[in-house]
């Protein structure tokens, strides 16, 4: 969804220019709605579809996240889920399983899937490639790196092992920027540095874990397979933050990175300033990425398929962002369920529900995309 201060005109259907052979553009009427009120001084335009998935995903995480904080070794109904949720009072100690130990847990993987939904389509946009995520182009490694640090060396807080896995975060993606940035282009650079500097950080949390004492490894295994476990409010208030106010920066800037998408010499003519459009992208994308590793660990994969899902589910460009944040979320909830129940009484990591999935949806990206090449 965009908004636009110039009055549009009076049609259902909006018009876009694009450009065809020998430089000319020609008006392709695309399928967003325009509302506009009677006075004509804004207008809102939107993706019908856009909408109704919006609203299908909102609907599935709330009946997900419903589901994970009502199911366990205690279960409820989702009546009294509500009830206790909205301090209204419920069924002995419940209060206590729901308010204290699972609610936070599901905010978590909700505001967690946010951002790596959202940050994952930053990066596939602004790097023009598929492949481009936040755990594929060394941001998530580098956040890991830094917590492993701080959990091997220092033995350090949740709040020491957050500040780590930001500064790690910004380390790595300050080496990438560097390594990847040719005469003003990213392209897909980014993503081959990115690969290689995350192979190098990988090496270098094993080595970490390696020398380090049985308790601290151990602690720092935990922490590198991705989990949920006994998270607090804490974590919570970590990431949310982060979500209201990098999400929201990111839709704003929704428009020139659709330019962008659309080619370096267009969006420059079109008056985006691609080097600075570029470097708050992806400031947006390593602070999403830093928050939601310190709060839950190196997740796989989910920023990688949400925006694949996302594009596929809404077949537009608008809103792809905000969807991809939905879709993020929705996956992440449905693993940790998953990842609980299914092998109850030992549950499994969340990150290990994620890394089995999300690597048979790789295997079938890179299969459609040579079968793509090769016709």
């Amino acid at each position: 969804m965009t908004t636009s201060s110039r009055p549009r005109r009076p049609a259902d259907v909006d018009v876009a220019a694009e450009p065809v052979d020998g430089g000319r553009a020609v008006a392709v009427p695309t399928s967003r709605r325009t509302l506009r009120p009677a006075d004509d001084r804004w207008s809102i335009r939107f993706d019908p579809r856009t909408v109704v998935v919006g609203l299908g995903l909102s609907a599935l995480l709330l009946m997900l996240t419903a589901a994970l904080i009502a199911t366990g070794d205690r279960a409820f109904t989702l009546a009294e889920v509500a009830s206790l949720v909205t301090g209204q009072g419920g069924p002995p100690g419940g209060e206590f399983v729901v308010r204290i130990l699972r609610l936070p847990r599901a905010l978590t993987a909700v505001l967690v899937g946010v951002a790596l939904g959202v940050a994952g389509a930053v990066l596939q946009s602004v790097s023009r490639n598929a492949l481009g995520s936040p755990d594929v182009v060394g941001f998530s490694s580098g956040a890991a790196t830094g917590a492993v640090v701080q959990i091997v060396l220092f033995g350090g807080s949740a709040a020491a092992i957050a500040g780590g896995a930001l500064l790690g975060a910004l380390v790595a993606s300050a080496i990438v920027y560097a390594a990847a940035y040719r005469n003003g282009m990213l392209g897909g650079r980014l993503v081959v540095v990115g690969v290689a500097v995350s192979a190098l950080l990988a090496a270098c949390n094993q080595y970490l874990v390696v020398r380090a004492e049985i308790t601290e490894a151990h602690r720092a295994m935990v922490w590198l397979a991705g989990s949920l476990t006994a998270r607090t409010w804490d974590h919570v208030w970590l990431v949310l933050p982060a979500v209201a106010l990098l999400v929201p920066a990111a839709i704003l800037l929704g428009r020139r990175l659709a330019l962008l998408e659309m080619g370096e010499d267009l969006a420059v003519a079109l008056g985006v300033p691609s080097a600075r459009t570029r470097l708050l992208l992806l400031v947006i994308a390593v602070g999403l990425t830093a928050t939601a590793t310190a709060a839950a660990g190196p997740i796989a994969f989910v920023a990688l398929a949400a925006p694949h899902l996302a594009r596929a589910l809404t077949r537009s460009a608008d809103g792809v962002l905000l969807t991809s944040g939905l879709t993020g979320a929705v996956l992440l909830v449905c693993a940790d369920l998953l990842g609980q129940r299914l092998f109850a009484p030992a549950p499994v990591p969340v990150g290990l529900i994620t890394g089995v999935l999300g690597g048979g949806y790789l295997v079938v990206l890179l299969m459609r995309a040579r079968g793509g090449a090769s016709r």
